[in-house]
């Protein structure tokens, strides 16, 4: 989380820690002639945001949901450190309901199109899936899922990464598409879990970007997102 160093009531402002980078918005689209983000990067945010969000999604008593996480919500510190910000959108969810959000009713509309949740339930995981295919393609989220959809079954999948990274490893690569796309479903209960699924996939991919693998096969951690 983006840490929240102060505040003056008088004029309504709050103060957060200063994030050198920007936001993940800005350098996926290369705002200010940024220089890209190396795959090796990605894979670590991706970790990072699911690390964060599941911290929310575990905050005792009552569960934390975000409601509009989305690349410009994701900053970077001097080191490309990601943290999620704009957590002052987040709701309580009653322990009663944590497990069946399907239960969990709003009193308004919250969120940004294109990353809210189609069942628009406060999980957050459609959202993250979302980031997660932009971090590979540096893409608008219209239509993400069904372009990355038809270029796996196409076989032309190297094509839709994003171009400005040319040393993609393309399998590691396309599982990370594929976790993408399953929390991407439309159906929530088609997702998989973040805290036993995704951030253990994501922290495996990280790993093997900071070189810990060699030629390990991570593809059994995840296996059960390819059927």
């Amino acid at each position: 989380m983006v840490l929240l160093l102060g505040a003056c009531p008088e004029y309504g402002c709050l103060v957060y820690e200063y994030m050198h980078n920007g936001s993940l918005e800005d350098r996926l689209f290369r705002r200010g002639q940024t220089m890209a983000l190396s795959w090796q990067h990605r894979f670590r945010i991706a970790a990072e945001i699911a690390t964060g969000l599941l911290f929310l999604h575990q905050t005792k008593p009552e569960p934390l949901v975000h409601r509009d996480l989305k690349p410009a919500n994701i900053l970077l510190d001097r080191n490309l450190v990601a943290k999620i910000s704009d957590v002052g959108l987040a709701r309580l969810v009653s322990p009663s309901v944590a497990d069946e959000v399907t239960q969990y009713r709003m009193t308004s509309t919250a969120g940004t199109f294109c990353y809210i949740d189609p069942e628009y339930q406060q999980t957050d995981v459609y959202s993250l899936g979302i980031i997660l295919l932009q971090l590979i393609t540096a893409k608008s989220p219209m239509g993400l899922t069904h372009h990355v959809e038809r270029a796996i079954e196409k076989g032309t999948f190297k094509d839709i990464l994003d171009k400005e990274v040319t040393d993609w490893p393309i399998e590691e690569a396309l599982k990370f598409a594929k976790l993408s796309l399953q929390c991407a479903e439309l159906r929530r209960r088609d997702r998989p879990d973040l805290g036993t699924i995704v951030l253990p996939s994501t922290l495996l991919l990280k790993k093997y970007g900071r070189g810990e693998f060699g030629c390990y096969d991570i593809s059994r951690h995840i296996w059960i997102l390819q059927s």
